[in-house]
């Protein structure tokens, strides 16, 4: 949720003082909403960033716009924005995988069909099912509506697609699930099906780039024993994997415009170094023949 405003600057720059390998982003970006010329300002502010670093990034709400004899609301993105999808089977450029060092990092699609019956759904379930741990032992997932979210804004707005896929990010171990819509920071622990879980991935609702409509202030209260860390600032994260078993993850508050501050910090161990939380092995049609 970068937008283009003076704290997506802020945010820019703290990013820029880091030695990282991608930037991951979980939809928002320009904040065109129709208007063209914003896309291309847009792309003005972050090209001395994403060209000397790989932007990755998934479709968010504002990325949809439905302008006048245009059938796709997704071409202004599609065409800026032109991820590598076809390289990991998919045919949509909503959703893709990539493998990035020891993690592969399988970037989801919010605002496309996501039940059992779609394309999206069954692309993911034979992505899943070619991980290979040894390789990759970390499993990273981006999407845009967080699937858990205990702030007041966009209540509830992610809970079909978790229904639909939950089961299938579980099943495999994925470790972490990185959403944004929510302008605000969130942590959970590792969950599953709404408890907590020793074997489910991590969430984290990321979505404080920047952007015109302000942070997200209220949350619930109280906090569900499920949120360990919350907080309505703007900032971005850090995730580094020291190996294939351990990682720190970090994020960052915009305490000023030329300063961060550390505001949470958490080790990770993958779930693929954990012998209890072996994946559960996809079944597909032709498997009964």
């Amino acid at each position: 949720d970068l937008g283009q405003t003076e704290w997506t600057i802020s945010t820019l720059q703290h990013v820029r003082e880091k030695d990282y390998d991608v930037l991951l982003i979980p939809g928002d970006l320009s904040y065109a909403d129709t208007q063209q010329p914003l896309w291309d300002t847009f792309g003005r502010l972050v090209e001395p960033y994403a060209s000397q670093r790989p932007w990755m990034v998934t479709q968010g709400n504002h990325e949809i716009e439905f302008i006048p004899l245009v059938a796709d609301p997704f071409k202004a993105y599609n065409a800026r924005w032109l991820m590598p999808y076809k390289a990991s089977g998919s045919t949509s450029n909503l959703y893709y995988s990539i493998d990035v060092a020891k993690a592969h990092i399988i970037m989801l699609g919010s605002y496309t069909d996501y039940d059992s019956k779609s394309d999206q759904y069954e692309w993911l379930r034979f992505d899943l099912a070619k991980i290979d741990r040894a390789k990759t032992p970390w499993v990273l997932v981006v999407v845009h509506a967080p699937w858990y979210n205990s702030n007041t804004a966009h209540k509830g707005e992610g809970d079909g697609m978790r229904q639909a896929m939950e089961d299938l990010l579980y099943n495999a171990r994925v470790d972490v699930v990185f959403s944004g819509h929510v302008h605000a920071y969130e942590r959970f622990t590792r969950v599953f099906n709404n408890q907590a879980d020793p074997c489910g991935p991590v969430y984290i609702t990321i979505g404080d780039g920047g952007n015109r409509e302000g942070l997200a202030l209220t949350f619930d209260d109280p906090a569900p024993s499920i949120s360990l860390y919350r907080e309505p600032s703007f900032g971005h994260g850090q995730l580094i994997l020291l190996d294939g078993k351990k990682a720190q993850w970090s994020w960052h508050r915009n305490k000023e415009s030329n300063t961060s501050v550390n505001a949470d910090e958490v080790w990770l161990e993958s779930l693929s170094s954990k012998t209890s939380c072996r994946p559960v092995p996809l079944k597909f049609a032709y498997d009964e023949f």
